[in-house]
């Protein structure tokens, strides 16, 4: 099972970047994914995340109307689409998996990624 994380890289403020998670060894269809991110000297935090069931996406109230989370189940590959970035959204991001949406929410999930380095600077 592997999740890999990437799209990260070095934007200007204003920027945007889209993160891509490849999934391996599980079809994705049914999970709940999410992404966290974990910025120097903080504790990781919850961005979005996508139950497996409905499909009903949350956001974090910091990137609410500027991030988008989606999936792709053919590509058995997850995204987060983030416009209009701001240095706050530096971090790096971390893509996770489980079959419980309780488990995304409490940052307990089953798979995790390694997580892709996003800095926002000019």
């Amino acid at each position: 099972v592997q999740l890999q994380a990437s799209g990260g890289g070095l934007v200007q403020p204003g920027g945007s970047l889209r993160l891509s998670c490849a999934v391996s060894g599980f079809r994705l269809d049914s999970y709940a994914i999410g992404w966290f991110r974990q910025a120097p000297g903080k504790e990781r935090e919850g961005v979005s995340s996508i139950a497996g069931s409905d499909g009903i996406t949350v956001y974090a109230d910091s990137v609410q109307g500027r991030f988008t989370i989606s999936r792709d189940n053919d590509k058995n590959t997850m995204y987060l689409q983030m416009n209009r970035l701001s240095t706050e959204d530096t971090a790096v991001y971390y893509c996770a998996a489980d079959l419980i949406l309780q488990k995304i929410k409490q940052a307990t999930a089953e798979y995790w990624g390694r997580g892709t380095q996003v800095t926002v600077s000019s």
